[in-house]
């Protein structure tokens, strides 16, 4: 009677099966991909600071000291407040991993199977990349909450009529400090579109694209002069770009999915983000696209806090126990609103 290897006891008794020893694969995160640890939050990518949280400089207003004149004309010279600043508090954010130092010394070879240590490491770190993620893509509910970071869509605000209407996220008066009623200026790009074609979504990112490129007309220490745009959305809206694209080419050979990861959108990626789609229905947002200018929007680390890893230490209640924690004080911060945007449903 013919059988499995399996179905016979000694065999099973006597003999190990294969093992793959020292890697795993790793089936935990939700997200596929993940945008703020590993992409925004690198050092050359971020700005550091001390005190006890994040402000910048903004000039809102114009002294308008420029005018026409005839010879001889009267001096009228004028002064004025042109400049006002924005702060926001500093968030906090740790991982940490623990282990027996006893379960370490079973875990050596040859018995080793994987290298515990290492997987409790990369455990922690996975745990904060998906906190990161969610951090980096939602804000606060409410002024009140001391906890959360303010994220994209606290600085990037919906608002359903085109233009620079993005004002204040819902829960709050101000955007890092600053009053966008106040200030109108202070107010990011957003459009309401109902297909994604070139008649509607494309030609309202066109609009947005061109009209946030503010370029400052005389030279001055601006933080905000330079241009380095990313385009982010979700895969309902990239899917249906590829399709577009496909659309548009009549020489694609045999290859069914010709234009998928080619997306762009003036030459720059344009980023799927599998949160939006994993979180679809907790936002203020449907099907998005973001424009976000990482000239000015920044990570921001009080300084020796980027990453600060402790020393592993025993744990103060179970002394065979060893710990380590990765701490990380930061805010993200968007020094000039009017250079992003926001494009939804």
């Amino acid at each position: 009677m013919p059988y499995q290897g399996d179905d016979y006891t000694d065999l099973v008794t006597t003999t190990l099966r294969h093992l793959e020893k020292t890697t795993w694969a790793d089936i935990v995160v939700d997200n596929q991909r993940h945008i703020a640890l590993p992409q925004v939050l690198k050092q050359k990518k971020v700005e550091f600071g001390s005190g006890y949280g994040y402000q910048f400089n903004v000039r809102v207003l114009s002294n308008n000291a420029a005018r026409n004149v005839k010879l001889n004309e009267v001096d009228n010279p004028t002064t004025a407040d042109t400049q006002t600043t924005g702060n926001v508090p500093w968030r906090h954010t740790e991982t940490h991993w623990a282990l027996e130092e006893r379960i370490i010394s079973m875990n050596r070879s040859p018995a080793r199977l994987v290298n515990l240590l290492q997987t409790s490491r990369v455990d922690a770190m996975t745990d904060l990349a998906e906190v990161m993620e969610t951090n980096f893509w939602s804000k606060p509910d409410s002024s009140s909450d001391s906890l959360k970071p303010y994220g994209v869509p606290y600085w990037i605000v919906y608002n359903a009529t085109t233009g620079f209407n993005g004002g204040h996220p819902a829960g709050f008066s101000d955007v890092g400090g600053i009053s966008a009623t106040t200030y109108t200026r202070w107010k990011n790009w957003s459009a309401n579109y109902s297909e994604v074609s070139k008649g509607d979504l494309i030609k309202k990112w066109r609009e947005a694209a061109t009209k946030t490129e503010f370029r400052p007309p005389v030279d001055g220490p601006f933080s905000n002069m330079n241009s380095d745009y990313g385009f982010y959305t979700d895969y309902t809206v990239l899917g249906t770009l590829e399709e577009l694209l496909e659309g548009q080419n009549d020489n694609l050979g045999n290859d069914v999915a010709s234009k998928d990861g080619l997306t762009v959108f003036r030459r720059t990626p344009v980023v799927w983000v599998p949160w939006f789609d994993n979180n679809s229905g907790t936002t203020d947002t449907t099907n998005p696209v973001y424009g976000i200018n990482w000239s000015v929007f920044k990570p921001a680390f009080l300084s020796g806090e980027y990453m600060k890893e402790t020393k592993v230490t025993p744990h103060p209640l179970h002394h065979r126990t060893i710990t380590q924690y990765t701490d990380c004080s930061y805010q993200f911060c968007c020094l000039d609103r009017r250079r992003n945007f926001v494009l939804s449903k």
